[in-house]
């Protein structure tokens, strides 16, 4: 009989962020975004520093992802990050202030690697407020 939930686990080096049962799982790759549903063939991908998302009966979990790596199988998904947040936990204020630190930052920069350094704090504080907004 095939199986019709996902065993979802999102991990840090810090805490398990999320582990349940879910529906669906959808995430952004560094190639395009992509979504797995339960029986899915076993499949792998880098993370983009964006958002995922879960949903069990309805409901939708979303997340804020700071890269990492997605695998699938046996409809086990796994999500290894540096950092995730689940999007109802995340100080939209405080993000929101990381934004605008890191623009300014980059109107500041003066080496490639302050520009580099400018839009990865960038990205991560719009992962976080992306990942809020879905609330």
């Amino acid at each position: 009989m095939a199986e019709k939930t996902i065993h979802l686990k999102i991990i840090t080096p810090e805490k398990i962020v999320f582990e349940d049962d879910v529906d669906a799982v959808y995430a952004q790759g560094k190639d395009g975004s992509f979504g797995v549903l339960p029986n899915h063939i076993p499949f792998m991908s880098s993370l983009a520093v964006d958002t995922a998302k879960a949903e069990k009966n309805g409901e939708v979990f979303n997340f804020s992802i700071i890269g990492g790596t997605f695998q699938f199988k046996n409809n086990e998904a796994i999500i290894l990050s540096e950092a995730a947040e689940c999007g109802n936990d995340i100080d939209t204020t405080r993000a929101q202030l990381a934004k605008e630190r890191a623009e300014a930052m980059l109107s500041n920069a003066e080496t490639k690697r302050d520009i580099k350094l400018a839009n990865a704090a960038i990205a991560r504080a719009m992962a976080r407020l992306k990942a809020a907004s879905k609330r």
